[in-house]
């Protein structure tokens, strides 16, 4: 608050009272006053107005610079209202009392569509579920029923599941600290685990790959990590070089007071210029643009929501026409959370 501003909002009062004085004067002119008196009255109202108005000051200019720190200190704004104390002028107390009212609607409306928020998620959750159950049915009459048809409706249930699955990571991706378990797992396992998940693709598409040096252990949650991976390389394996034979290599290397995991394919690579956006949400590029796989952009722009809520740092390089590499690094000795 500024003492310019502050005078300014009061012109019209110290207008008035100098009216006021201006009228005692011309009032005690006619009477045989002292010039003492004449001078003393004056000085007197407009001294201790300008006195209390000074006080009024202080307290209202310590109040406001008081909230103002307390603001920029605070993370969440909305919080000011538990901290302030009340103020010891009315217009303080007023407002503090309108900020309080105003906090709790918001608390209420925020409390509002988080429920809201809950009750979609669960029901996408329930409905994942029980719609893997059909999925599951058709890939058993598919198993009974072998042909070239089957075996091609086959592989699109293969991408329903995968889409499913991303639709069900999605859904829990705000709220991975309540579904994470924080253990030490082998980077082996994860990583045939999910070269397991995609054996028909990598199979039908006469796939060389080459895991080596993942003798490893990290802190982390498996299942998390194994979803991670699984897109990474339905994403090698979507941007492959038609003409050339797939190369997929998977290895881990130990840094100081980290491991990195390494995905390395010699598919269509990214354009440089486009490197640095392959992790914003719903970014599909030229090559989802160009090829004729749909891409919806949400793959690596999770698998990297997913690492920042699990501690893990996610990095990509790529040469266009050569090939991508993909990284995920782990801290050693990383939380752990029961």
């Amino acid at each position: 608050m500024r003492l310019r501003d502050f005078i300014k909002e009061k012109s019209l009062i110290i207008a008035l009272l100098f009216l006021a004085v201006l009228s005692i004067e011309i009032f005690l002119m006619i009477y045989p006053f002292g010039n003492f008196i004449k001078i003393y009255i004056p000085v007197a109202i407009f001294g201790l107005y300008f006195v209390g108005i000074g006080f009024e000051y202080f307290v209202k200019n310590r109040f406001y610079r008081r909230l103002e720190d307390m603001l920029d200190k605070l993370d969440e704004k909305y919080l000011i209202t538990e901290i302030i104390k009340s103020p010891d002028f009315l217009e303080g107390r007023i407002l503090k009392n309108l900020l309080e009212e105003i906090d709790k609607s918001m608390n209420e409306n925020v409390n509002q569509y988080k429920y809201w928020q809950e009750d979609y998620k669960e029901y996408i959750e329930l409905w994942i579920h029980e719609i893997k159950l059909p999925i599951a049915a058709s890939k058993m009459v598919i198993e009974n029923n072998k042909n070239m048809v089957t075996k091609s409706i086959d592989e699109e249930l293969d991408k329903v599941e995968n889409y499913i699955e991303q639709a069900l990571f999605y859904a829990r991706s705000n709220t991975v600290e309540k579904d994470y378990y924080i253990k030490k797992s082998s980077l082996k396992e994860m990583v045939n685990e999910t070269i397991k998940k995609n054996k028909s693709v990598l199979m039908q598409e006469k796939t060389k790959v080459n895991l080596h040096d993942l003798n490893y252990h990290v802190n982390t949650d498996s299942k998390w990590i194994i979803f991670i991976l699984n897109q990474i390389i339905q994403n090698s394996s979507k941007y492959r070089k038609v003409k050339n034979d797939f190369e997929l290599e998977i290895y881990a290397k130990a840094g100081k007071e980290k491991v990195i995991l390494f995905i390395k394919d010699n598919g269509l690579g990214i354009p440089k210029g486009e490197i640095t956006r392959v992790f914003e949400k719903s970014f599909t590029g030229t090559n989802g643009r160009m090829s004729n796989k749909k891409s919806t952009g949400i793959g690596l722009y999770l698998c990297k929501k997913l690492c920042e809520k699990l501690g893990i740092a996610i990095e990509l390089n790529s040469v266009q026409g050569e090939g991508t590499e993909v990284r995920l690094v782990f801290p050693v000795g990383s939380y752990s959370n029961l």
